[in-house]
């Protein structure tokens, strides 16, 4: 079969035209089975439940409740131009007071709250493949796929 390759080129020579490309089957001499390795990255997610402290905000609504009690009863104490005064003066002391007492009072809480992470693993996979050799105008070629082959197909270009 590789004697009937080189006359197709010398016939080529003769024939009009500027490229031929010819197809043909070459047939595979030998396959070995090779392995080739590849790494995937897989996700794995790990998580734990933890305990937090739990912000206790209740000097703020403390502060609140307290300077608006204060600010209404300055506003009943004073009179005239002096009844302004006396409400934001008891409004500031109500919020003070207030706020102490909720501080006084707070209890440090705890939750508990489920936290992730996600690593990765490398896994390395085996996938077995074949070299496939073949002799066309006297080169060896190669080809690789998932099975031994019994030919090879080739496309040869001749330009003139």
């Amino acid at each position: 079969m590789g004697r009937s390759l080189l006359l197709i080129p010398l016939l080529a020579l003769f024939l009009s035209g500027e490229v031929i490309t010819l197809s043909q089957e070459v047939p595979v001499h030998r396959s070995v089975k090779h392995e080739r390795y590849i790494t995937k990255r897989v996700p794995v997610q790990e998580c734990w439940e933890e305990e937090v402290p739990v912000e206790d905000r209740s000097d703020v609504v403390g502060a609140i409740i307290g300077g608006a009690a204060g600010g209404i009863l300055g506003h009943q104490v004073g009179g005239g131009s002096g009844k302004t005064a006396a409400t934001v003066g008891g409004a500031i002391l109500g919020t003070l007071i207030g706020k102490n007492l909720a501080e006084r009072e707070a209890q440090p809480g705890y939750r508990i709250v489920k936290r992730c992470r996600t690593r990765y693993q490398e896994q390395r996979e085996a996938i077995p493949e074949y070299a496939n050799y073949a002799r066309i105008l006297g080169r060896e070629i190669v080809k690789y796929s998932d099975r031994p082959l019994r030919s090879i197909p080739v496309q040869i270009t001749i330009e003139y």
